[in-house]
């Protein structure tokens, strides 16, 4: 018998006055999943519901701005501090009393991090997946490529957004209309782009830690997930290495040479988060009740 379809449960958190939407799927371990900047929660595992399948609760939000959560109040600016306190409001109200494992990608790494160092104890792991930082303020052209973006977005909604994006996208010629595909169909998600544009302007600003010897007092179980550069210049590999050399007890993994970033496949990405999950040293936190 075909096995039937999970069904989405629709909650929304309160974090300070800013109303975050999200879903849960299915029953077991919770599974948190964040999202990357100017992406929605449908945008980690990409609609997969392997997680669910294989007897976990997988739970998932958008962050402040981003899809049909609400954004700042007006004057307050978007920060990895902020995005991790949201973070800590969801696991509250989701996961009381309960330790999850918590799968980001780029700004839903650097997040979790952020959050994960100071809460570790809480955690029964972790994955790291996109990765753009090893710490403190990024170079200035970064900086300025994320503003152009903004101004598009601004002065032209998605299209403004796009004609930067394809303008400034550097990629192996095979894998760009796919990444303008996929880039477009998420930027229509948004009931905010102004907040969007914001979020563009100020996270890169706000760095999640000051450099990688902050990640080596992390000591939780951990997955960094690679892409290679030819397909994914914006979350270069060597940073993913350098996250995994750091911290303790991470292992890296990536796609195959010539597949799509396993960033990409959803399906693929949580069976390996899965997998995490049932190696022993994070079954046995899983199933432990937080302090």
């Amino acid at each position: 018998m075909a096995a039937q379809p999970l069904q989405p449960s629709a909650f929304s958190v309160d974090s300070a006055g800013v109303e975050l939407a999200g879903e849960t799927v299915g029953e077991g371990p919770p599974i948190v999943l964040l999202h990357g900047i100017t992406a929605t929660r449908r945008y980690v595992v990409h609609g997969s519901n392997a997680l669910p399948r294989r007897g976990y609760e997988q739970i998932s939000y958008d962050a402040r701005g981003h899809g049909e959560s609400q954004p700042p109040p007006a004057g307050e600016p978007f920060s990895s501090h902020g995005l991790a306190q949201d973070l800590g409001r969801v696991l509250a109200e989701r996961c009381p009393g309960r330790r999850p494992v918590l799968a980001g990608h780029s700004m839903g790494a650097h997040t979790l991090v952020t959050y994960a160092l100071d809460h570790a104890g809480e955690l029964a792991g972790i994955v790291a997946i996109g990765h753009a930082t090893i710490g403190g303020p990024p170079p200035q052209e970064v900086l300025d490529g994320w503003d152009r973006l903004a101004d598009g977005l601004e002065g032209g909604g998605v299209d403004g957004f796009m004609a930067v994006y394809e303008r400034e996208l550097q990629v192996d010629p095979g894998w760009k209309q796919t990444i303008l595909r996929f880039t477009r169909e998420r930027m229509e998600r948004h009931r905010h782009p102004e907040a969007v544009a914001q979020a563009m302007r100020e996270i890169p600003r706000s760095p999640p830690f000051e450099g990688l010897a902050e990640l080596e007092s992390l000591r939780l179980p951990a997955l960094v997930v690679a892409s290679g550069d030819e397909a994914d210049p914006g979350h270069p590999r060597s940073v993913a290495e350098a996250w995994a050399e750091s911290l303790p007890e991470a292992r890296l993994l990536s796609e195959e040479p010539g597949e799509a970033p396993l960033a990409w496949q959803g399906g693929k990405l949580a069976r390996e988060i899965a997998a995490l999950c049932e190696e022993s040293a994070v079954r046995e936190r899983l199933v432990q009740t937080s302090s």
